[in-house]
């Protein structure tokens, strides 16, 4: 399974490169999921949905299926949360796997950086980082790309990988 995250402080500019990256490789012909970590409560689901009221009234878990696409939700119910390991194995095969987040865990990773927020980079304690994606030219030994360069890092993913640029 290929899998590389992109990681960042908060406001750095991750999701919009998660975002550039999927429509990038995926234009290449790979099949592209994304894995998101989030640190704070979130729903996929809103009040007064039948889903919503399985999952209130007690469910462990609710599947909801249409035509367009169906989506499995599991409350943990105070059980620890699931180690990005163990994510990684409810997703189905595909070419590559973007996981946004995850600062802590040891896959490759881009680390997404702003200067204006003006917080310390990742980097320069993680090994696990192999590029910057950047607003401003940093002093640093890793490969650095301009943030916006969305071309330029899904090369350089894609050759960490060992993946051709296109399929």
């Amino acid at each position: 399974m290929n899998i590389f995250g992109v990681t960042g402080w908060k406001n750095a500019g991750k999701t919009g490169l998660m975002e550039r990256l999927v429509t990038n490789i995926t234009a290449r012909g790979f099949t592209v999921s994304t894995l998101k970590h989030a640190h704070h409560s979130f729903d996929v689901d809103h009040p007064g949905k039948d889903s919503h009221r399985h999952r209130t009234a007690g469910a462990s878990q609710v599947l909801l299926s249409s035509g367009t696409r169906w989506a499995l939700m599991t409350e943990l119910r105070g059980a620890p949360e699931p180690s990005l390991t163990d994510l990684l194995g409810k997703l189905d095969p595909v070419d590559l796997i973007l996981i946004e987040g995850y600062k802590r865990d040891s896959h490759p990773k881009v680390e997404a950086y702003r200067a204006e927020p003006g917080n310390p980079l990742i980097a320069t304690h993680d090994p696990t980082i192999k590029a910057i994606a950047t607003d401003t030219p940093l002093t640093t030994g890793h490969p650095q790309f301009d943030l916006d360069d969305t071309a330029a890092i899904a090369d350089f993913i894609l050759g960490q990988l060992g993946l051709p640029l296109h399929k």
